[in-house]
């Protein structure tokens, strides 16, 4: 009897297969074979006919060449860290895809010769903080943080608040990074109380900057005090405002969150802050302020080791310039609307009822504030399945039941959620 395993298709053949030989041009040669090899082994191990080889490694592949997977955001958390922060607006997305072809990024067409990096980039966000004398972007706002303390305290102090000794995501300390750069640190006032006194007392020849940071992912109430950015700006020392979240002007919605262009009119010599938060853009980390102060730290040696590449500054460039990116969608979001999309959907799924819900901003941006949404509520039960499902939807568990918050869920995302319920439940 012939031995079954001779009757699975060679490598070769199979790679020749039209569907597969597509999935190659799109996927890539290593992916491709890795999906064949490991159907032709279950074959081999009798777990599958040779027959079936080339449908098993069809059914295989992976939908694009990165392991990353798109996800409906119900969770109600407008800046989800883990989720990947800001979702970009379709002109950011478009903007990246254009970057990822040969650009003129570094290159003046007109002349033929070497141009500014980014200069369309530094352009926009300059226009949208007419205030600020200078701008520069890299590659996060630790990053920052960290050029700053390179450029104004190599060797000298940082003055710094006992009650803004903050710790970021993943365990990163803003200390430990100010540190790091051969800075020391002069902290001043106590957990709870800081008063300029305290700065103007600690001020001296080795004082490098002063540095302010809002505390973007925890509130102190109570007996406190801080003293503001217009009063540090009177002290005789370059201040730094690291605002964090990536206000870059007023909202309405969040009337205590500090915004670039109040810090600067208030007296700071340099903001720094996050692009991929309440701005709504890619990860990056905005420096603006005095046009001399700018300047150097764009000088600075390290500057080249934090710059940004391409297609963050395409996307940064189209999140300023273009429309509203979802973040600022869905921070003013109306609960009507809302709630007329949540009732739409629950008619179409048996067993969803219509609950009111509050949200959150996330990303440690505005801790505390709350808005107020609407979700459709689905057993818990489902919880896991609409997460690995495809598409995958995350929404939160409360009380029991699974919650989809539509103020994080774009009008567009309604059928695609819709489907990945059905997908669950049929």
């Amino acid at each position: 009897m012939t031995d079954p395993r001779r009757r699975v298709p060679r490598t070769d053949v199979l790679l020749a297969h039209p569907r597969l030989a597509e999935a190659e041009r799109v996927l890539g040669r290593a992916l491709v074979k890795a999906a064949v090899v490991a159907a032709q082994d279950r074959a081999r191990a009798g777990e599958i006919e040779p027959e079936q080889v080339a449908e098993q490694a069809i059914a295989a592949l992976p939908s694009s060449a990165t392991t990353l997977r798109p996800v409906v955001n119900a969770t109600g958390v407008v800046v989800h860290t883990n989720l990947g922060r800001a979702p970009l607006s379709q002109a950011a997305l478009d903007a990246v895809a254009t970057a990822g072809r040969s650009t003129d990024v570094e290159f003046d067409l007109a002349t033929g010769r070497r141009a500014r990096r980014g200069r369309g980039a530094l352009a926009a966000l300059a226009e949208a903080v007419p205030a600020a004398g200078g701008v520069h972007v890299v590659n996060n706002n630790a990053a920052a943080l960290l050029l700053v303390a390179l450029v104004l305290a190599p060797g000298k102090e940082i003055v710094i608040s006992r009650g803004e000794l903050v710790e970021i995501g993943d365990g990163f300390r803003i200390p430990e990074l100010l540190a790091s750069t051969g800075a020391r640190l002069r902290e001043v006032g106590t957990t709870n109380r800081t008063s300029l006194r305290d700065y103007s007392a600690a001020l001296g020849p080795d004082t490098g900057f002063v540095l302010k940071v809002h505390p973007s992912n925890f509130r102190v109430t109570g007996f406190t005090a801080e003293a503001s950015v217009r009063e540090l700006a009177t002290l005789d020392a370059p201040l730094v405002v690291d605002i964090g979240s990536g206000l870059l002007a007023p909202h309405p919605v969040l009337p205590d969150e500090p915004d670039t262009a109040t810090a600067l009119r208030d007296g700071a010599d340099l903001v720094t802050a996050s692009g991929d938060k309440l701005l709504g853009g890619p990860q990056a980390g905005l420096l603006l302020g005095s046009a001399e102060l700018v300047d150097r730290l764009r000088r600075h040696p390290a500057a080249r080791a934090l710059r940004v590449d391409k297609l963050t500054l395409a996307a940064l460039e189209a999140t300023l310039r273009g429309p509203e990116p979802p973040v600022a969608r869905a921070l003013v979001a109306d609960p009507v609307e809302l709630r007329r999309r949540a009732d739409a959907l629950a008619e179409r799924i048996p067993g969803a009822s219509v609950v009111s819900c509050r949200s959150a901003v996330g990303g440690g941006g505005a801790p505390g504030v709350e808005l107020p949404s609407v979700a459709v509520s689905l057993p818990e039960s489902l919880a896991e399945p609409l997460r690995t499902g495809t598409p995958s939807v995350v929404g939160r568990v409360e009380h029991g039941r699974c919650l989809l918050d539509l103020r994080t869920v774009g009008p567009d995302e309604d059928e695609l959620l819709l489907a990945a319920v059905h997908a669950c439940t049929s």
